[in-house]
């Protein structure tokens, strides 16, 4: 059976209770789609979640670093070694020309996640992109291209 390629797009900065409501509403997602193939950059918050929840259900993964220097824009040492065990269990790594991380950096990794797949699922609340390359804008990019889009954002969930 053919693998469902899979691109996520979410925000950072959830708190703790939505982190979980996100990730039940992940597993029961991807379980309708199995065998799944995950694309992600694996920032922190969401799109790590998305990841493990890929591994968890036997999917594969594949990321876009956005540069090269993107380890820098991780908060925490937690989120770190995070996206670095991650990243080492991934089928394929698309590293982006760039060197520093920039807006225009993440938006190209977000545009690229899109071109690598069949449907996009996306942990939003709905609001406009904060920055250049944000989850609005992917998931506008994603829909213009007529693309089938996901959007998790569970009942009661919020932002940091």
């Amino acid at each position: 059976m053919k693998s469902v390629r899979i691109g996520f797009t979410g925000h950072q900065g959830l708190d703790a209770g939505t982190e979980i409501s996100v990730l039940v509403a992940l597993e029961a997602l991807l379980s309708q789609v199995l065998p799944v193939t995950g694309i992600s950059s694996l920032a922190e918050g969401s799109d790590q979640i998305f990841a493990r929840a890929v591994l968890d259900s036997g999917g594969t993964l594949e990321i876009v670093v956005p540069c090269k220097e993107y380890e820098q824009t991780f908060n925490s040492e937690i989120a770190l070694s995070n996206y670095r065990s991650l990243l080492s269990r991934a089928s394929r790594v698309i590293e982006l020309d760039y060197l520093a991380p920039t807006e225009e950096a993440f938006w190209a990794a977000g545009q690229r996640v899109v071109l690598e797949c069949e449907r996009v699922v996306a942990v939003w609340d709905g609001k406009p992109a904060v920055g250049l390359g944000g989850t609005a804008d992917v998931v506008e990019f994603a829909r213009k291209r007529g693309m089938q889009v996901d959007v998790v954002w569970p009942l009661g969930a919020s932002r940091k």
